[in-house]
């Protein structure tokens, strides 16, 4: 929210509209929100109590962060949450489910209910389940579809776009922003969560009101404070891993990259031998993975065509070339990559076997 003038909202106007909102709604109530905001939790809570409602909890993160903030004295005027038994049995206008699951993850509590395969939390007609959550970039197929099974059941759904006020933003607006440099004072400011473009914008602002050094890193920027001033001095690895077959590798590695290649282009592997002259001494065998045929062309009829594209190819190959097999191997699939453009509009992985006899 950094390009936002203005402040993002108090979370007190959100207890406040929640509370007008759930008051009148009658059968089961649902609330999705994230259970890392421990003050968004509370608001629902209060909210469900003061509608005359007990909440029962719907997730592994509402517990362990409801446990973890009654272990530091927040939460603790609240009345017990409903077991799992208790919440199989309670009232529909008595009961609020705190759930998790807001943007959609396959897993999470919501998507198990509107799944219908959630332990002791059913929603149908006359329920209700409210969004106390705003869209994160890159969730909204996932969150549409889970809205869309929760009404298919005949839940009625509430967003902050039909509801304004039961949702104020995480992130500072500039205004905050400033707010806080007033109370912080820093001598450094590095800003470090956003995009790029997110991180420079914080930076032209930090500097405007008079923070007199500021570095705006890329991942990876190692970043000296202090001594002297502060700067960019080294470089560190950063990235993803992935546990691949147990082995640590990187998220661009080669072994993961050819994995997504061959799933989106599928693979051709093509055998054949040839004597010590260069001459064809065997039949070309192309065997394909992932590539489709049909009724007026059929895969075999394909491949076929392409063994016979190779043996041109090959045929073709001339003086050194005929005793290099990494030549033949890229004049191969050269020509495969090409043939295969005209045919599927993919260029496949192509794996080449040459036996010398």
């Amino acid at each position: 929210n950094v390009f936002v003038e203005g402040t993002a909202g108090s979370e007190g106007e959100v207890a406040k509209h929640l509370s007008a909102l759930i008051a009148p709604l009658k059968g089961r109530v649902a609330v999705g929100c994230f259970a890392s905001n421990v003050a968004r939790m509370d608001s629902v809570i209060r909210a469900a109590e003061a509608a005359g409602r007990r909440v029962a909890l719907a997730g592994r993160s509402m517990h362990r962060i409801t446990a973890a903030a009654k272990s530091v004295g927040m939460l603790t005027d609240v009345q017990p949450f409903l077991s799992e038994e208790e919440a199989k049995i309670w009232p529909a206008d008595k009961i609020l489910y705190l759930c998790t699951g807001s943007q959609g993850e396959a897993r999470a509590a919501l998507s198990r209910v509107a799944e219908g395969t959630h332990p002791f939390i059913k929603l149908a007609q006359g329920d209700h389940c409210i969004f106390s959550s705003r869209v994160i970039p890159g969730n909204e197929l996932p969150i549409a579809r889970l809205q869309d099974k929760l009404a298919d059941r005949g839940v009625q759904i509430y967003t902050e776009k039909g509801h304004p006020g039961i949702h104020v933003s995480g992130h500072p607006c500039r205004d905050e922003l400033r707010q806080m440099y007033a109370w912080a004072r820093p001598k450094i400011a590095v800003p470090t969560h956003g995009q790029r473009r997110h991180l420079i914008e914080h930076g032209h602002l930090a500097k405007a009101i008079g923070i007199e050094q500021v570095v705006t890193p890329r991942n990876g920027d190692m970043v000296r404070l202090a001594p002297g001033h502060a700067a960019i001095i080294d470089e560190v690895p950063a990235g993803r891993l992935f546990v691949d077959g147990g082995i640590l590798v990187e998220e661009q590695g080669e072994a993961l990259r050819e994995r997504r290649h061959a799933a989106s282009n599928g693979m051709l592997i093509v055998a054949f031998a040839l004597d010590r002259r260069g001459k064809m001494v065997s039949d070309i065998d192309i065997r394909s993975v992932g590539l489709p045929g049909n009724k007026d062309r059929p895969l075999e009829e394909v491949l076929d065509d392409l063994a016979e594209r190779v043996e041109d190819t090959v045929r073709g190959l001339k003086g050194d070339a005929l005793d290099d097999e990494i030549a033949i191997e890229q004049a191969v699939a050269r020509t495969l990559k090409k043939a295969s453009q005209k045919v599927w509009g993919r260029r496949p992985i192509v794996e080449t076997v040459v036996l010398r006899l």
